[in-house]
């Protein structure tokens, strides 16, 4: 690779439900004191946690400690999601059929509220959460044009959408002189699940990041952003097991390439997962999420790790 590798994005899906407010605000400041720059956040998160069985607070908070922190906004990039809050304010356990989705309506009223709880006159990039074939992608990629020219949004990225609908929209938007599609975001880690297996707690159907989405990012110069990347703390914590997707006698081979490197780094297995994202072609930017500030340094320290060209060898190397 020629250019330095991405850096770390920071998860927000806890803050203001699970993660208290002052444990958020102290997870962002040490996330910008560290040098990081991008946070990631959805206007979905997190319904299933939230009393109201909305998903208002995440954004909510982030816009509270944007407010306390003046001339802090131009330092940081805020990227959110629309399309997969609950559309029914009474129930969210008809999710995902009864979702906002992406027709053009939603997402422009989506975003006009996204911007008032984070407080800001734009996104730095907005996220399709979550594919919507009940409208044309078209449509879709129409309205974050539009938003775009509006100056709401600088950026539009994919989340859980197959490489073809992602394509569509991209050639629609060149086609017309538009700003097209240029990330993704997917579930990546080290581990390979095996083929058709149900991964606990991402229901996407196009979710996992696949050979073909990578070589499609690849070919198109997108960048891919990578959500649980830690398997949410399987390599590192004895309590945590693999998730039975990834348990296969590949994983078995590749877990063992992963500890041989770490040591020879000092590092811990999941601290090499991030650092081999980051360093892969095309390099990833991992979204990581912590409840304390150790287990922020502890991933943020990730990106000091320089994995030599032997390192790589061996861990792209392994069968599995």
């Amino acid at each position: 690779m020629t250019d330095a590798p991405p850096g770390l994005a920071l998860g927000t899906m806890l803050f203001g439900t699970k993660t208290p407010e002052p444990v958020a605000f102290a997870l962002l400041d040490r996330f910008v004191e560290r040098g990081g720059m991008w946070i990631d956040t959805a206007d979905c998160y997190a319904f299933w946690l939230s009393e109201s069985g909305r998903g208002d607070d995440s954004e909510r908070v982030i816009g509270r400690w944007l407010a306390a922190r003046p001339g802090l906004r131009d330092s940081v990039r805020i990227s959110t999601k629309v399309g997969a809050e609950p559309a029914d304010d009474r129930s969210w356990r008809g999710w995902p059929g009864n979702r906002e989705g992406l027709s053009k309506v939603a997402v422009l009223r989506a975003v006009e509220a996204s911007l008032a709880r984070l407080g800001v006159d734009r996104v730095d990039l907005l996220w399709l959460h979550q594919e919507d074939r009940s409208v044309p992608i078209e449509e879709t990629a129409d309205a974050a044009d539009e938003l775009v020219r509006e100056g709401a949004v600088d950026r539009i990225g994919a989340s859980n959408h197959p490489a073809w609908r992602v394509e569509r929209a991209r050639a629609h938007a060149l086609a017309r002189g538009a700003r097209p599609i240029d990330a993704v975001q997917l579930a990546a880690t080290y581990l390979r699940p095996r083929p058709g297996a149900t991964i606990p707690g991402n229901d996407h159907l196009f979710g996992q990041l696949s050979d073909e989405q990578l070589d499609h990012a690849r070919e198109t110069g997108m960048e891919v952003w990578a959500y649980t990347p830690l398997l949410r703390g399987a390599y590192d914590d004895p309590a945590r097991a693999i998730p039975d997707a990834f348990r296969h006698e590949g994983s078995d081979r590749r877990l063992a390439a992963l500890n041989r490197v770490a040591a020879r780094h000092r590092a811990t297995a999941g601290q090499i997962v991030l650092a081999w994202l980051m360093h892969r072609e095309p390099g990833m930017r991992p979204i990581v999420g912590a409840s304390s500030l150790a287990q922020l340094d502890h991933a943020l320290d990730s990106a000091d790790i320089l994995l030599s060209a032997d390192d790589l060898a061996e861990l792209d190397g392994v069968d599995g």
